[in-house]
């Protein structure tokens, strides 16, 4: 009777290699799925579903975030100068650091990416607790399935590329608070105002100016015109004033700023080249566990707003 020779066992590598293909699948099964993503979730209907979550504490927490920022990018860039000083543990530690407060938002956009888009599993006893597209891909060896425990050992790299590309959307509310501020400056003082520190001086300066005007001993209609060339003195408790409840207008206005955002973004196709670059990331890092996370660019477009808001501000200071 003839015995049937078993089968050589398969290598680490080729075992490797074939979640490997199995992931690569995968990443471009959801690449094809971030159009209708985007369409259901960033669209005017979409961004208020999403919006309802901002009611309530994100009120609050957005101009803390507001203020954060800077220390967030200063991590980062902190983490970068490491890498190239070969500190890599360093930069690891800096890169992980939760500076920015999780808003309701931020939350809601994690799971809808992590449960729609990449179809995994979410922790929250909710329907998409179970879903594992990924491990549905890769198939049930047990070999295989040992290897992508080990692999998502590194969870928290899956865990900060969702949280980076949250925390990307509070950069850019504040993106488009700094627009509507420069907007409302153009239009009613015909100046660059791209946020509080020159809004705010500017508008204490009109209010000034019209009270000065309806105080005028001659009238309104003298007062408007000696005020045309001589300019009332605005006094610095109403500039403070003015500037700080602009600042905290501006921050709660932030946390609903994607009803505006969300929908532009989605027409130029930001929404759509965001998340490309998150799975490429996440791609990235599964089939390299060195490889880089995914780094959200919009911080430091919101910085250099802050930097031309500051420098506007000191050289309308210097010319006093």
């Amino acid at each position: 009777m003839e015995t049937e020779t078993p089968g050589a066992q398969p290598t680490p590598e080729e075992v490797r290699a074939a979640v490997i293909r199995a992931a690569r699948a995968y990443f471009d099964a959801r690449r094809a799925r971030v159009d209708g993503f985007v369409d259901k979730w960033f669209s005017a209907r979409g961004t208020l579903r999403l919006h309802r979550h901002a009611l309530g504490w994100d009120m609050a927490k957005a101009p803390a975030n507001i203020a954060l920022a800077p220390v967030f990018v200063g991590a980062r860039l902190s983490a970068s100068l490491a890498d190239l000083a070969r500190r890599r543990q360093t930069a690891k530690w800096l890169r992980s650091r939760h500076i920015l407060l999780e808003t309701a938002v931020m939350r809601e956009v994690q799971k809808l990416v992590m449960a729609e888009l990449l179809e995994l599993p979410l922790d929250d006893g909710g329907p998409h607790a179970r879903d594992d597209a990924l491990a549905a891909a890769i198939g049930a060896d047990p070999e295989i399935r040992r290897m992508l425990g080990a692999a998502r050992a590194e969870g928290a790299a899956l865990n900060a590329g969702l949280t980076e590309y949250a925390g990307s959307r509070a950069a850019v509310g504040e993106m488009t608070t700094a627009l509507a501020t420069i907007g409302a400056g153009a239009a009613a003082f015909h100046k660059l105002t791209p946020g509080a520190l020159t809004l705010g001086p500017a508008l204490a300066a009109a209010m000034t100016q019209s009270a000065a005007i309806a105080a005028f001993p001659l009238g309104a209609t003298a007062g408007s015109i000696w005020y045309g060339y001589m300019t009332p003195a605005t006094s610095p408790a109403l500039v403070a004033g003015v500037t700080a409840g602009m600042a905290a207008g501006a921050a709660v206005f932030a946390a609903f700023a994607g009803l505006i955002a969300d929908p532009v973004q989605r027409r130029l196709g930001f929404h759509r080249r965001r998340l490309l670059r998150l799975i490429d990331a996440l791609e990235r890092q599964f089939t390299d566990g060195e490889a880089a996370g995914f780094a959200a660019r919009e911080h430091y477009v919101a910085r250099l707003i802050d930097l031309m808001d500051a420098g506007a501000a000191a050289a309308r200071n210097l010319r006093f």
